[in-house]
């Protein structure tokens, strides 16, 4: 699998490929917070960000899933939580906002490798996403990964619970 790193600039040359991919993974669910409509939104307001870094697997010029996120202004943090005590203010924090696979390239490694790609990307010294709290496996994987959970919120009214999970990438 070839990865390949797009920034601020090339949000909507891959915007296509991004929503196809999310609609493969979420298609025959019903719930309106996962609709592609719902994602493009979501879609747009992280990729219009400067500092937006988005990473792609490709495998023979096929996409089997991404990694994108921002880092957050100075001083920044989860719209609707406080900035938890173990990130010091003026820390540069880097948030994950989406991570997906296909399906047929889950327990391959592809996730990690994603991942770890895309919270490397800008240099921050700690990442930082959110997770719904629904799925404790996935919470789980992320600890493995070196990340703790800090709290919860649920930041849209569509949203479900989402554990906020911290991990320091340069200690």
């Amino acid at each position: 699998m070839r990865l390949r790193t797009y920034g601020h600039t090339d949000a909507t040359s891959i915007r296509e490929t991004i929503l196809d991919l999310h609609s493969a993974v979420h298609s025959g669910t019903t719930d309106p917070f996962l609709s592609r409509e719902r994602f493009s939104w979501f879609y747009e307001r992280w990729s219009g960000k400067p500092s937006w870094s988005c990473v792609v697997g490709f495998d023979n010029g096929v996409a089997t899933g991404f990694a994108y996120g921002a880092s957050f202004a100075p001083g920044g943090w989860w719209k609707g939580s406080e900035r938890p005590s173990c990130v010091p203010e003026g820390v540069p924090v880097f948030g994950l906002s989406e991570l997906l696979v296909l399906k047929e390239w889950r327990k391959t490694g592809t996730s990690q490798r994603l991942h770890d790609a895309a919270v490397r990307s800008r240099g921050d010294e700690v990442a930082t996403l959110l997770v719904d709290v629904a799925h404790p496996k996935v919470v789980e994987l992320y600890e493995r990964w070196g990340y703790e959970k800090v709290g919860e919120q649920k930041p849209f009214e569509d949203s479900p619970v989402l554990g906020i999970m911290v991990k320091r990438l340069n200690p």
